[in-house]
């Protein structure tokens, strides 16, 4: 576990070494003057040293080295510690009190000579390189003559005069302690706020509602503090209802048969349910995925323009727009921000359900009338023929049975549409994995593909799984693929694809090749006993409720389904099942 200082420990820790920086500056800055100005003290001692040797020198007109004992006599009167050394100006040492100038090599190139040479007089602080003690050396040039160096030792004369103490620095040490005393004092008060602030954050983070009330220091700090608590406590609540609104509202919009998408002010799509894309898929030419094609689709021109306009009378436009057999009434509504909502109503929905209501009995009793009447004139045939016509009784008991499978299958079918609309709670409700309820599906109709010579294009992940009802989904899938055999011809390819899954919802398209439907019979085809070629349907024996049975299936699973020609020809049927979650 890593360590970590309290915040009151950190703003100790980091001011005590601000002042510690700022107090060590100070000393250092300090020190260096009284060094910079002590230094330059001895210097001027030093160099009133020289000019005396040399004011002597010149006086007694000294020649070296006849002369030297009398310097030496005078050096005696000064520090012992002083060091004179006499300098030609080529460098060769004359005369020095310590050593013998004799064994002493060119001190041209010494640093405080070189100095003198340039400037007249120049200083240095170094090891001897003839005695190998360190000196602070003062020299000076007179009258292109020679040079004077003055010496003292620096460890014994010099460091000490330099380092002595004096009152200024103890002043800053207790400047110092004063300055950490009041920021111990000022960093316990503030951080009294700021534990009480991090209490709350942690409670936060924790989702631990135990402490709801905090005490402040009456301050400042401690008065910006409780405003904050006080306003996330108001924003909590004031989020919660938002989120309890947003949800609601979104649970509408899913439910809802509209298509309802938002978007931008720069038309970037926010927010749309499953029907907005299934409508939009039937109005537009070819299939999108993208919500926002609809402005660039010619449908939609009426939409775009009002979009457009800078003068807008009212915020709110409506259009209607007749597509693949259907009518779909089209409405924009402008908000304050410049984001707008798009609604796609069904507006056929209502006029099909009225008609299948009008039309429902007639139809059943006519579709009823047929097989019967057939059954009862073959048996009516049969019971005038003679005993020994065996093959004449035979045949129109054949076709009497093959009336019997028709009126079977019609009886079937009628109980399914019953038993979705009137008993849906009977129907099991379960996760169904599609990929192997299809590949079911496809090895039962096999034979069937092969007689007709069709190729059957199944591409569904294995992760695909609706929760619903699997004799519903099996029938949805087959009613459509039979479908396609009975009507769409022989040596067609019939496609079934998952095209896209999202987490609100699974999407389905499902095409065949064949001949397709007259756009003026698409909008009637989920109808209950509709043919479009009634002739040819009676030859194949077709009820006309297997799309019936299919749209009502759907709707049971919260779906829609759609169909549409393609550009290329053939049916296609685009199916949406919303994700419910097990009740």
């Amino acid at each position: 576990m890593k360590f970590r200082l309290s915040y009151r420990k950190r703003i100790i820790l980091y001011f005590s070494v601000v002042i510690a920086i700022f107090t060590a500056g100070i000393i250092l800055f300090e020190q260096q003057q009284i060094r910079q100005e002590r230094t330059k003290s001895l210097e001027n001692m030093l160099e009133s040293n020289a000019d005396f040797f040399y004011k002597y020198i010149e006086k007694q007109s000294f020649t070296f080295p006849e002369n030297v004992e009398q310097l030496d006599e005078l050096i005696a009167y000064f520090s012992d510690n002083l060091r004179l050394t006499v300098i030609g100006n080529n460098g060769s040492v004359m005369y020095d009190n310590l050593l013998d100038e004799n064994a002493m090599e060119n001190h041209l190139h010494r640093p405080e000579i070189q100095k003198a040479v340039g400037l007249g007089e120049g200083s240095n602080i170094r090891m001897s390189e003839s005695n190998h003690i360190r000196y602070l050396y003062y020299a000076k040039r007179y009258s292109n003559e020679f040079f004077i160096r003055v010496a003292l030792p620096y460890e014994i004369e010099v460091k000490p005069f330099l380092n002595s103490r004096n009152s200024f620095m103890y002043f800053i040490l207790l400047f110092f302690i004063i300055c950490t005393l009041m920021m111990f004092y000022f960093a316990n008060k503030f951080s009294k706020s700021i534990k009480e602030l991090k209490e709350f954050a942690v409670n936060l983070k924790n989702e631990n509602p135990a402490k709801t009330a905090f005490e402040f220091p009456d301050d400042e700090v401690g008065e910006v503090s409780a405003q904050i608590v006080e306003n996330y406590n108001l924003l909590k609540e004031n989020r919660k209802k938002l989120a309890q609104e947003r949800e609601k509202l979104l649970q509408h919009f899913q439910y809802s048969e509209e298509g309802i998408a938002i978007f931008s002010e720069e038309r970037k799509k926010i927010y749309t349910n499953s029907h907005f894309l299934q409508y939009l898929n039937v109005i537009v030419d070819k299939p999108t995925l993208e919500d926002e094609y609809l402005f660039s689709d010619p449908n939609f021109e009426e939409i775009v323009a009002f979009l457009d306009s800078t003068n807008r009378p009212d915020n709110v436009f409506s259009t209607r727009i007749e597509k693949s057999g259907k009518q779909f009434n089209v409405r924009v509504i402008v908000f304050e921000d410049k984001n707008f909502e798009i609604y796609i109503s069904d507006i056929t929905k209502a006029e099909k359900r009225r008609l299948l209501k009008q039309e429902m009995t007639n139809n059943i009793a006519h579709e009823l009338r047929t097989p019967v009447t057939s059954i009862r004139g073959y048996l009516e045939t049969i019971l005038s023929l003679e005993p020994k016509d065996v093959e004449r009784q035979q045949m129109f008991i054949d076709r009497a049975y093959i009336q019997t499978i028709r009126l079977s299958e019609l009886i079937q079918d009628i109980g399914m549409l019953t038993k979705i609309e009137e008993a849906a709670d009977r129907f099991v409700k379960e996760p169904v994995r599609l990929k192997p309820l299809l590949d079911e599906l496809e090895s039962d109709l096999s034979e069937k593909f092969q007689e007709n010579n069709i190729t059957f294009a199944l591409d569904v992940a294995n992760s695909v799984v609706i929760y619903g009802s699997r004799t519903l989904l099996y029938s949805i899938f087959r009613n459509l693929i039979e479908n396609s055999i009975a009507y769409a011809g022989r040596s067609i390819r019939i496609s079934l694809r998952c095209y896209m899954e999202t987490d609100e919802a699974v999407y389905f398209e499902f095409h065949d090749t064949g001949v397709g439907v007259e756009e003026k019979y698409l909008v009637k085809i989920f109808e209950r006993f509709y043919r479009v070629n009634e002739g040819r349907t009676r030859d194949t024996g077709g009820s006309g409720l297997g799309l019936s049975i299919v749209k009502n299936a759907v709707l049971f699973h919260k779906g829609n389904i759609v169909a549409k020609n393609r550009p290329e020809g053939g049916l296609l049927f685009l199916i949406t099942f919303p994700k419910i979650k097990p009740e």
